[in-house]
């Protein structure tokens, strides 16, 4: 029996990106009583990880106990190029509060900053692009007041190939468990505060496949893409 959470259900084949303590994937699985569905990934080593998200060891035992698939060290500017992802297609990706870190000599108003978070907006949906099913869906959870909508987050999804389909309010309640962790070398395991929260939902036009596979051909054999931040 299919089984939802959300805009979330358990016969996609989903991957989540960029996780913190993976509690959001393990409130996935929890919810469909399985993760054989789901790919969940960070940016960090296991190690790195633990260290920074202690709270994460549980959740990760969780989701690999219910058949998840976890990876780390996946860079989200050239996962359609990651071993283990580059045959898969998914029916949702989701990036929940993407963020290119956080720096002491810098505040999220700086531009120098904003552009960091562009960067890794722009690398994430070029690649994400090319890992879509017929159908599929991007999904970015951000904040969208000042200075985080100057983060010009449908205007980069555009620019990659991509349309906005839906914007809903980000609910962190309908998610039992899910913690926001900050991420980052500073404070790395607490959570921030939660305001003005949508959900972005991103998808190929229609009658465009045949476009969508020469771009990303194009994507691939010019390397066009950025390093992580």
């Amino acid at each position: 029996m299919e089984r939802w959470i959300e805009h979330y259900n358990s016969s996609q084949e989903i991957l989540l990106v960029g996780e913190g303590d993976f509690s959001f994937s393990a409130c996935l699985a929890r919810a469909f009583g399985s993760a054989t569905n789901m790919v969940a990934t960070s940016l960090e080593s296991q190690g790195s990880l633990l260290a920074k998200h202690w709270s994460s060891w549980s959740h990760l035992e969780e989701l690999r106990r219910m058949g998840c698939l976890v990876l780390h060290g996946v860079d989200v500017h050239k996962m359609d190029l990651h071993p283990v992802l580059k045959w898969r297609e998914f029916d949702v990706i989701i990036f929940n509060f993407p963020h290119a870190g956080h720096y002491s000599w810098l505040r999220e108003k700086d531009y120098e900053l904003i552009q960091m978070h562009r960067e890794l907006l722009k690398g994430f949906f070029e690649s994400a692009r090319c890992m879509l099913s017929y159908g599929g869906e991007i999904h970015v959870t951000t904040r969208d007041d000042y200075p985080y909508n100057r983060w010009n987050v449908e205007g980069l999804a555009e620019e990659a190939g991509l349309i906005l389909s839906d914007k809903v309010i980000f609910n962190k309640s309908a998610y039992p468990g899910y913690q926001n962790k900050r991420g980052g070398d500073m404070k790395g395991n607490q959570t921030f505060r939660l305001r003005n929260c949508y959900t972005f939902i991103f998808s190929v036009p229609d009658g465009s496949t045949y476009d969508q596979m020469s771009l990303c051909s194009e994507i691939t054999s010019s390397g066009s893409y950025y390093m992580n931040m």
